[in-house]
């Protein structure tokens, strides 16, 4: 099993920052991918950015140039920098973990984003 904790999420003005964090524990060993998702309210969930071992990312079109996602190895930490945000980058962010050779799925209890116009 792999417990993930995400925190950072807030209240910000559009224009603003904020940077979340997501930490991982448990079996952590064979995690090859970690991430963030979001879901706004009435929409479905949908992939923010990802992060390979490798360190190879990938981001949503829609947040391209105004997010960026890293990792730290030695904390078993994600962390997504959000710049330039706008209020459709509202929802709840999510953060993800697949491990594994089965691509088994974990996930986080999600932390509020919200950002005023």
């Amino acid at each position: 099993q792999v417990q993930l904790v995400e925190s950072g999420g807030g209240l910000v003005q559009a224009g603003g920052s904020l940077r979340l964090s997501c930490a991982a524990s448990g079996s952590v060993l064979g995690i090859n991918r970690m991430g963030w998702h979001r879901q706004a309210p009435g929409k479905q969930r949908e992939l923010v950015a990802t992060i390979t071992t490798g360190d190879t990312t990938n981001y949503a079109d829609s947040v391209k140039g105004r997010f960026t996602i890293s990792r730290d190895n030695a904390k078993n930490t994600v962390y997504l920098q959000m710049n330039s945000l706008k209020p459709e980058d509202t929802a709840v962010y999510y953060c993800n973990a697949v491990r594994g050779l089965t691509q088994y799925h974990y996930w986080g209890q999600g932390t509020q984003v919200t950002v005023s116009s």
